[in-house]
């Protein structure tokens, strides 16, 4: 197996840090623990797992913390993990074939992000940047850090799917932790817009600080920030934002203007499942609403590549399909479509159903 240092900082992760720690010391991971000035039990439960733990003082730039980190891996291969994040599922032998297989490239692996909703729990998955060669890339940014090429600085790099999933507990909690946490957030981003005010990323990521405490509005003036700068759709964040500006629009109503600015685009996002949702929301909300277009997108939606794995890809449209078809009378594939939803446990669809008798 080729040898691979498991990098992850944190402070003050004592509810998280074993959780995180445990599954990984039966693969043999090296694992570095970098902490940047936990004033709880962190470091004392981190070190029944590993003797790799460092100091690092915090300068408000995780990038910082994330490249310390690397330099302090044993091994020119490493996996970075958050402390809210724990592996469920790996597969070594396909990790290291696919590393053999693009041995330049940057491995994704698999994030199933659970949150609350209106009091229930919700998951969506997706895709993030974490297995790489550290003398072939490092971090950028203060704050939400990118992987960056090391000698060319860019994010435009080969990514490949590993077979590698992890729990994200990060995006639950009260909606008075999750403004705390936008709060925290935005001090550093506002400080990088400052420096960098041509870079989209940074309002980019701003409207997603808002978007976590459904503020709406404001996630709408940021995006549409971003969107007024040059952009490159091949980037993965550019794809994101793409669904979130939509969303931000479809519900500060704004579906006509969501609408004439990505009907024209849609090529350049299309086959994901969540974009084509995404379009579907917007026919689905005009006046009058065209929901034969919508249908078509959740259509889409529904046998979009699995880039997005089973998940958001299979319970939202489904569920959208319910809508459609209730709204068109027909009842009976309404019923069938929730019931499609609600078996992969969709808070929307089990209500509905719920509403229905059913």
């Amino acid at each position: 197996m080729i040898p691979i240092s498991v990098c992850i900082i944190g402070k003050n992760e004592e509810k998280n840090i074993e959780k995180c720690l445990a599954p990984l010391v039966p693969y043999g991971f090296e694992i570095i623990y970098v902490d940047t000035g936990s004033t709880d039990r962190t470091k004392e439960l981190a070190a029944k797992y590993t003797d790799h733990i460092y100091d690092f003082e915090w300068i408000g730039d995780f990038s910082a913390a994330r490249n310390f980190s690397l330099k302090k891996a044993s091994h020119n291969y490493v996996l970075v993990l958050d402390c809210d994040e724990f592996l469920t599922e790996i597969d070594l032998d396909a990790i290291e074939q696919a590393i053999n297989e693009h041995p330049h490239g940057v491995g994704l692996l698999l994030r199933i992000n659970y949150s609350d909703s209106n009091r229930k729990k919700t998951f969506s998955p997706d895709r993030v940047e974490r297995l790489f060669h550290k003398r072939q890339y490092h971090y950028c940014f203060s704050i939400h850090e990118q992987v960056v090429d090391a000698k060319t600085g860019s994010t435009l790099y080969e990514c490949y799917d590993i077979p590698l999933t992890v729990d994200h507990v990060g995006y639950a909690g009260s909606m008075e932790d999750k403004r705390i946490k936008a709060e925290r957030n935005n001090e550093l981003l506002f400080k990088e817009i400052e420096k960098h005010p041509d870079n989209p990323y940074f309002y980019f990521q701003v409207g997603q600080s808002y978007n976590l405490i459904n503020d709406y509005e404001n996630s709408y003036l940021y995006y549409k920030k971003a969107f007024a700068l040059p952009l490159n759709p091949e980037e993965l964040w550019v794809q994101v934002m793409a669904v979130a500006f939509i969303n931000a629009m479809t519900h500060t109503g704004r579906s006509d203007e969501a609408l004439e600015i990505f009907e024209p685009i849609a090529h350049l996002f299309a086959g994901t499942a969540d974009f084509h949702c995404s379009m579907g929301n917007i026919y689905l909300n005009q006046k009058p609403a065209q929901p034969l277009k919508a249908m078509m997108e959740y259509v889409k939606a529904s046998q979009a590549p699995n880039y997005r794995e089973e998940g958001s890809n299979t319970y939202i449209p489904y569920y959208n399909m319910g809508l459609v078809n209730e709204m068109l009378g027909n009842a009976e594939a309404a019923v069938n479509f929730y019931q499609k939803s609600a078996a992969y446990e969709y808070p929307l669809a089990v209500d509905r159903l719920a509403a229905l008798g059913i």
